[in-house]
């Protein structure tokens, strides 16, 4: 190519509040490459990149995840230098509201008071009234809770305020964004982004589908792309939970059809987990890999 990496990525200002987008300029850097248009792709290859976003990059968000920054550094020179065979990109965006059931102002003891960060909540902490239903949907909040642990899901988590709709946190990653629209304008493929967690009564690690939820959606439209493309590469942050979360649930729709399971590949060196859960998220992977076939490679090691 004759643009340069540089040229669209500033690698001091990633996780930045002072970032540079400059859309207009890296669109007329793209323009000039003169790119094959993703549609003559003979193979086609997706980039899933899970809630690249600004809550949850180091120093500047409200749930950052240590590692992130390095995580974007690597994941924008690997789609930098496979521009030509990457077909699509579809990101997933935590969307919130201040009323959910994962952030505090849901909750209250019985002294008044709203629980701390990353406090974890039972369906017996609410039946004893250790914990009380703010706003007053408790029989909701129970059958939520009551499916949670019947489901063999995760405790629910008191999460920090993050990824507010319209919010600063909520946006993309700056630099990221500029490499994300670099290979949309060189390559004349619109990237998609799929929206998750605004149901209020649920959490929503994965890009599928919430943990519980009584209307029982499920994001066909991305269960269907994963079905479309020869190779698929997950991303993003936090590789325990939302990477983690997405995985499994794609992998549990497609679990008889290895031929689809063994096309998908975690880039392992762009993504990190939440402090604390490093072991375990490694070890949930290496039991997906032996089940499903997926692959786990750095991202230096793939070229498309």
């Amino acid at each position: 190519m004759k643009t340069r990496y540089e040229q669209i990525v500033d690698a001091t200002r990633i996780a930045s509040r002072d970032s540079k987008e400059n859309l207009g300029a890296i669109i007329a850097l793209a323009e000039a490459e003169n790119s094959k248009p993703a549609v003559e792709d003979s193979k086609r290859n997706l980039l899933l990149a899970i809630d690249i976003q600004n809550d949850f990059m180091e120093d500047i968000g409200s749930l950052a995840v240590p590692g992130s920054r390095g995580d974007v550094g690597r994941l924008t020179k690997w789609m930098y230098h496979n521009i030509e065979g990457l077909t699509q990109v579809i990101c997933s965006l935590d969307c919130h509201s201040v009323e959910q059931v994962f952030h505090a102002s849901w909750w209250i003891d019985e002294e008044g008071n709203r629980p701390e960060r990353f406090t974890l909540i039972t369906y017996e902490d609410v039946e004893s009234g250790r914990w009380k239903v703010a706003n007053g949907e408790t029989e909701r909040s129970l059958e939520y809770l009551r499916n949670l642990e019947m489901g063999n899901k995760k405790q629910l988590c008191i999460w920090p305020y993050h990824c507010l709709e319209g919010t600063f946190g909520a946006k993309l990653e700056s630099e990221f964004t500029k490499m994300l629209y670099f290979h949309a304008t060189a390559r004349d493929c619109a990237p998609q982004m799929i929206y998750k967690g605004q149901n209020p009564y649920t959490e929503m690690y994965g890009i599928i589908k919430a943990e519980y939820d009584t209307d029982g959606y499920v994001n066909q439209t991305v269960l269907d792309a994963v079905g479309q493309y020869d190779a698929i590469y997950l991303a993003g942050e936090a590789s325990s939970h939302c990477v983690l979360a997405s995985l499994e649930q794609i992998l549990e729709y497609y679990k008889d059809e290895r031929e689809i399971t063994s096309r998908i590949t975690l880039l392992e060196d762009c993504m990190s987990p939440i402090a604390g859960f490093e072991a375990g998220t490694m070890e949930q992977f290496k039991l997906l890999q032996e089940k499903y076939g997926i692959q786990i490679q750095k991202s230096t090691d793939v070229t498309l």
